[in-house]
């Protein structure tokens, strides 16, 4: 147990200070991570209206990954964004833009296939239509976890996989407990987060390690 503390802290630690410098980012996230909270609670009442809540957050993550956080040589960790991108656990730009090509086609395939091969009755309506979208972007969401999750079990190891899952799934609650200040800092005109220089999660417990920020 105490190693998958130990993978899931530097998991965690690696996806802070490599990916969450930006302060507007850091509130994207918070956003978010409030967003999927709804998505928890609606997936086993609502599955489709669950999956398009869930890529509102997502959209809103990505937003501030793409358009706010540094690209550039990383001189706060002394690494460059090509490593970061090379050594990243989870989904990295380029994956992230295969994920939200496949994301933003599905009106546009149901729009021209409407019953998707018979997995769907045809729409009786726009409402029918926006459930349908609904249901197969829930399916994308998981399907993309679960394709990420076996990549990382063929390509590192199983307990990888199975702790970037868990990371993945309870970074909602994680993100609130880290950026909750985040909305103060941008105020404030911080638009770095200066306290990642001295951030050092180390021996810390993934507890405590909430709150450094």
């Amino acid at each position: 147990m105490s190693r998958l503390s130990d993978m899931l802290r530097t998991q965690r630690f690696d996806d802070y200070r490599y990916y969450h410098q930006s302060t507007v980012n850091q509130t994207l996230h918070l956003i978010s991570a409030v967003i999927f909270l709804g998505c928890y609670a609606l997936l086993f009442r609502d599955p489709a209206l669950a999956g398009l809540v869930g890529w509102l957050a997502m959209l809103t993550r990505q937003t501030g990954h793409f358009f706010f956080e540094p690209n550039g040589y990383d001189a706060v960790n002394d690494v460059s964004n090509e490593y970061k991108e090379a050594v990243k656990v989870g989904y990295n730009q380029t994956r992230k833009i295969i994920l939200l090509i496949v994301w933003g086609s599905t009106p546009l395939v149901l729009y021209a296939v409407p019953t998707l091969f018979g997995l769907f009755d045809p729409p009786t309506g726009r409402l029918d239509f926006i459930n349908d979208v609904g249901a197969v972007w829930l399916a994308i969401g998981i399907g993309g976890g679960i394709i990420r999750m076996i990549q990382l079990f063929m390509t590192r190891d199983v307990t990888t996989g199975l702790v970037w899952v868990f990371k993945v799934l309870t970074d909602p609650f994680h993100n609130i407990a880290l950026y909750w200040k985040s909305p103060l800092k941008l105020l404030r005109g911080e638009l770095i987060d200066t306290a990642i220089a001295e951030a050092d999660w180390g021996d810390e417990d993934a507890e405590e390690a909430a709150h450094l920020t």
